[in-house]
């Protein structure tokens, strides 16, 4: 496996993380600031940089890469794979009706299923229901499939999120990579570092990913009564709290951030469904719980490898960096200190995680974690 890496930043030229070399046929992840994929000549010019490259972009709260978190930037990562092959598609909600469940569910199926041990997947991340999405790929005809990836993302302004492969990004857009190859080892590990706090409450009305009561009062109101003087700042200031979801259908509670209100109905939009009947709380946390979570998530995808990670792909939440501010980087140290400096990072701060929960295949959405990745050939 060879990688390049490459970071630009507003108004400056490219500079190399890791140093510039020939790759042939090369996975080129582009992640990076939304304003700055919006560029009309984005993808001309990083095709010039990789002529011969498989581009995939996604938008994003910041970019991981080996040596730092990155914002209001552009950064790139080019893998050449030696011994395995990739398949890349696509589809676009927004052609789909907005049907999450059947966007997620064709995307891996365009995929051919002989070989396919590993896709990861960038997601439109403003409007889709990323519950569904998870379900309709997991529901994929495909055996023992890992799945993983994340929900792109928008700062904290949550207008918009743009994803391509190939051509300039677009609103809508998922890119699924399929990979291929008979020594390809991948392995995959999730934790959050919250902690539930407050009363605990039912939820006495929702419907998809929207919820509208808790205990037969408006949802927004209370979140308005718990947040205070910053209930201005919504939906923003709710990243800081998310819910604590637990469904009478799921063996493990799932935590739930809120990434926008509705004013008119009381409501509050939640990035994955949430189900009557279901146990909610107020989650809370700190820079030390969070460090110590990512700590937790790349020993645990590093426990059971039979070879030394190449490449980490990590995947974490704009609510862990709005908690961890200037102390960003430290969740990215805790997963380099485990499992070396050999492999190559590259990642983002995302709307919403995806991948199965420890011990599990089917793959779910999940927030205010970090998804760490592993892969080898």
């Amino acid at each position: 496996m060879k990688t390049v890496q490459l970071v630009k930043h507003k108004n400056k030229d490219w500079e190399y993380v890791i140093k510039k070399q020939e790759l042939k046929e090369p996975l080129v992840l582009v992640f990076g600031n939304r304003y700055m994929l919006e560029a009309k000549d984005v993808y001309k010019d990083i095709k010039q940089l990789f002529p011969d490259g498989h581009i995939v972009f996604a938008s994003s709260c910041a970019e991981i890469s080996s040596n730092t978190v990155n914002q209001d930037s552009i950064t790139i990562t080019a893998i050449e794979f030696e011994k395995s092959k990739f398949v890349i598609k696509t589809s676009n909600v927004l052609n789909a009706d907005l049907d999450s469940y059947k966007t997620g569910n064709d995307l891996i199926k365009q995929l051919p299923p002989e070989g396919l041990k590993y896709v990861f997947v960038v997601s439109e991340g403003s409007f889709i229901n990323g519950s569904q999405l998870t379900k309709g790929m997991s529901a994929a005809p495909a055996d023992n499939l890992i799945i993983t990836g994340g929900l792109c993302g928008d700062d904290a302004r949550f207008e918009k999120t743009l994803a391509a492969y190939n051509e300039n990004p677009k609103e809508g857009e998922l890119v699924a990579i399929g990979f291929y190859g008979d020594t390809l080892e991948i392995s995959f590990s999730i934790h959050g570092g919250w902690t539930p706090f407050g009363p605990e409450r039912t939820v006495t009305k929702s419907k998809g990913n929207t919820l509208f009561e808790l205990d037969g009062k408006p949802a927004l109101d209370l979140y308005k009564t718990y947040l205070g003087d910053k209930a201005k700042d919504l939906p923003g200031a709710a990243l800081l709290y998310p819910l604590n979801v637990k469904s009478t259908d799921q063996k493990q509670s799932i935590v739930r951030s809120i990434l926008n209100i509705n004013e008119d109905e009381n409501a509050v939009i939640l990035a994955g469904d949430i189900k009557e009947n279901s146990k909610v709380q107020l989650m809370m946390t700190n820079v030390d719980h969070i460090a110590n979570a990512s700590e937790r998530a790349a020993k645990q995808a590093l426990e059971y490898r039979n070879n030394k990670p190449e490449l980490a792909i990590l995947v974490s939440c704009i609510g862990r960096k709005l908690v961890l501010d200037q102390r960003v980087e430290e969740e990215i140290e805790e997963v380099i200190e485990v499992i070396g400096k050999d492999a190559v990072i590259s990642g983002f701060y995302s709307y919403g995680e995806i991948a199965p929960f420890n011990n599990e295949m089917a793959c779910q959405l999940h927030n205010q974690t970090m998804t760490v990745t592993l892969i080898s050939e």
